[in-house]
């Protein structure tokens, strides 16, 4: 069968162009074939083609040639033409697995001479060895019928060009005989390849550790050593039992981009042996059991059966706010506002053509008082009005009560957008006290109403964590939202940020600038906040750090800049669960006052977690700038795990108890490097939520 498919290949050699006569020669061919496999067949005009049967056939051409340059690049060891093809294809449109004529694959050819860069990329875009090996010996017979039949061609050939006079058909065959020589010195190569390798070593670092109450997670590295042959899979096994008799069950890895797995299923309580093997061609290495050897799928609640704090409330609190809906559509002092007709519908669909009508409400100039500005921004381009202004509305030209509670009220209402009918007709009931409070919420209420009206938009977006103040008295509450869609408005303008700056004609001196002045000279900025606020933290468990200062109206908490909706922190390590045996560990330790490991016994997972934590400490601390041995009496919370989705856990590190909040006046001996800010523990509590 071998010698009709070398008759085969030989006839295809005589139907066209020789074949290279040397890696040079190859290279330069499969490069300008490439450059010709980047002509996109879908662009030609269908009209100029036969019909669909011609259209396929173009096709399958242009397909069959891709993969015949990744063959040519495997076995010239061009790695970067090899991941240029990876990137430009799908493995389906390259033929990734699929067996040549030699019964060969890009990845049999490039794991048979060693070129484990090569082997790594096709690992990871899918690629697959050869089903023809089923074994060791079926791999050798074929090389050696490869490398066989290679040789009686190179012979034949070489007979042929000394017998034959010279002409055109000699060239012809000289050419073919280069060829041929080139690919029985591959030939030769991959088989001495196959001879020398080894199985590989056992893999190194094989970490088990506890993911949840009915699953563990083993992590593991490379072996040191896999022995001139590239690993293609790896072996996790489980057992109840450290000989590993019976199998409880096994799971096989090949792809290699990350090499973890996480057994589920597993009965809580019980203890889980768990060994990893690697495989190359030459077979499976020894298996390395893990350490710790055996771990408990346990959570750290079941210490002492807790139950998840919110477990229920966001229910809770949605069936309350139904019922306070249910009573106030009820109430008779309720009607009037019902049957009032809307002058303006809040419609998510509206066309912001508002914003460029000439009776707008949007204000030109401050005068002093409260006012509403809405930032929407899509790139580097934000939306203004006709007159080249961000847009604004009042909320109070007479405003004279305490800005920070009715500014923390504003941000809790920013919760509920599309409620902001309903709460005005609440606040309309209750406003017979003539509260200054009342009076003031029910203008924001107004002030949001008006914005969301001119802007034919509800969601406003968050709320920044600061009004922007003058010494004129102004005072304006931003709001900021980004537009991510591609949808157009009907004659909307966009306005690129820094001309917006450069052009606005200000009104104010550079020594006491207007709120809106300021407002635009620090919008980058603000923009950065948004964005970076709702970034998200990658799974794993991390340690936070704890710091408040109070003021007189306020509690202010220590956040980064570049995650202002997080504590500061630094991750423990990628698996988030606090195991029972873990937990049990902390409350020992935090009765003790130096810490140590165990003995020199096997290491435990309890062990890991302890260097974990003194890796993840000294991190935090010079993270925020305090001198390591001033945080010797620094403490962990050990009242409970916080959990954030499940996928993300915090551990928090206390200052001493006189120090967790700093007051008014009282000296700050932790100070942090630049690159923090404080915000208001109800602004963080929002962020933190959203």
């Amino acid at each position: 069968k071998m010698t009709q498919q070398m008759r085969d290949l030989q006839l295809a050699q005589a139907r066209k162009p020789p074949g290279p006569s040397s890696p040079n020669a190859a290279k330069r061919l499969y490069r300008n074939l490439s450059g010709k496999f980047r002509v996109n067949y879908t662009s030609f005009d269908e009209g100029s083609l036969a019909g669909r049967g011609e259209k396929e056939k173009l096709r399958k051409s242009y397909l069959f040639q891709s993969n015949a340059a990744l063959f040519e690049a495997v076995e010239l060891q061009d790695l970067d033409r090899v991941q240029e093809l990876l990137k430009q294809y799908s493995p389906e449109e390259l033929d990734l697995n699929t067996p040549n004529s030699e019964g060969l694959l890009p990845l049999d050819i490039a794991i048979m001479t060693n070129n484990a860069p090569i082997a790594r990329a096709l690992l990871q875009a899918g690629a697959k060895e050869s089903p023809h090996f089923v074994s060791l010996e079926s791999r050798s017979l074929h090389l050696s019928t490869l490398v066989r039949e290679a040789e009686q061609r190179v012979n034949e050939l070489t007979a042929q060009v000394v017998n034959e006079a010279p002409n055109t058909d000699c060239s012809e065959k000289e050419k073919q005989l280069k060829a041929w020589e080139w690919r029985y010195r591959l030939y030769k190569r991959m088989k001495a390849g196959f001879e020398h390798a080894r199985v590989p070593d056992a893999p190194t670092n094989v970490h088990l550790s506890v993911a949840s109450s009915s699953s563990v997670q083993v992590t593991f590295w490379e072996p040191l050593s896999v022995n001139s042959a590239v690993v293609t899979k790896y072996k996790v096994e489980w057992s109840c039992s450290p000989t590993f008799s019976p199998l409880l069950g096994e799971a096989m890895i090949d792809k290699l981009k990350n090499l973890h797995f996480t057994i589920r299923g597993l009965v809580s309580g019980t203890a889980y042996y768990v060994q990893v093997s690697a495989y190359n061609m030459k077979g499976w290495g020894p298996p390395q059991a893990s350490v710790p050897p055996f771990a408990i799928p346990s959570n750290w609640r079941e210490y002492d059966g807790r139950a998840p704090r919110r477990r229920g409330q966001a229910e809770a609190l949605d069936h309350l706010l139904g019922q306070v809906k249910t009573v106030h559509q009820h109430c008779i002092c309720h009607e009037p506002c019902k049957n009032q007709p809307q002058s303006r519908k809040h419609s998510v669909s509206k066309s912001l053509k508002h914003l460029f009508h000439p009776g707008s409400k949007f204000l030109k100039t401050l005068k002093r008082g409260l006012y509403l500005t809405a930032i929407f921004y899509k790139d580097d381009n934000i939306l203004v009005t006709h007159e080249d202004q961000v847009p604004v509305v009042e909320i109070d030209d007479t405003y004279s009560c305490l800005l920070m509670q009715d500014f923390l009220w504003f941000t809790k209402v920013s919760c509920m957008w599309d409620e902001i009918l309903w709460l005005r007709q609440c606040v309309t009931v209750s406003q017979s006290s003539c509260s200054c409070i009342l009076q003031t919420r029910f203008k924001m209420l107004l002030a949001i109403s008006q914005m969301q009206g001119l802007l034919g938009i509800q969601d406003l977006g968050q709320v920044f964590y600061e009004p922007v103040k003058d010494k004129q008295g102004n005072i304006l509450i931003v709001t900021l939202k980004e537009v991510k869609t591609n949808q157009t408005f009907e004659s909307v303008r966009w306005v690129p940020i820094c001309k917006l700056q450069t052009s606005r004609k200000s009104v104010s001196s550079p020594e006491e600038p207007t709120a809106l002045d300021m407002l635009l000279i620090s919008v980058q900025d603000k923009l950065s906040y948004h964005q970076r606020s709702s970034h998200a933290l990658s799974p794993g468990l991390y340690l936070g750090y704890l710091k408040l200062c109070s003021a007189v109206d306020q509690i202010r908490v220590l956040v980064p800049e570049q995650l202002p909706n997080i504590l500061c922190h630094v991750k423990i390590r990628s698996n988030p669960n606090i195991s029972r045996e873990e937990w049990e560990w902390l409350q020992k330790m935090a009765s003790v006052e130096e810490p140590v490991p165990s003995g020199p016994e096997a290491e435990t997972s309890q062990d890991h977690l302890f260097r974990e934590l003194q890796v993840a400490i000294k991190e935090l601390m010079t993270l925020i700038n305090i001198p390591l041995q001033e945080a010797k009496d620094f403490r962990l919370y050990s009242q409970e795990v916080l959990d954030f989705g499940g996928q993300v856990s915090f551990l928090l590190l206390l200052p001493p108890s006189d120090d967790v909040c700093t007051a008014p006046g009282q000296n700050n001996p932790y100070t942090p490097r630049s690159g923090f800010l404080t915000l208001p523990l109800q602004i963080f509590e929002l962020g933190e939520e959203r």
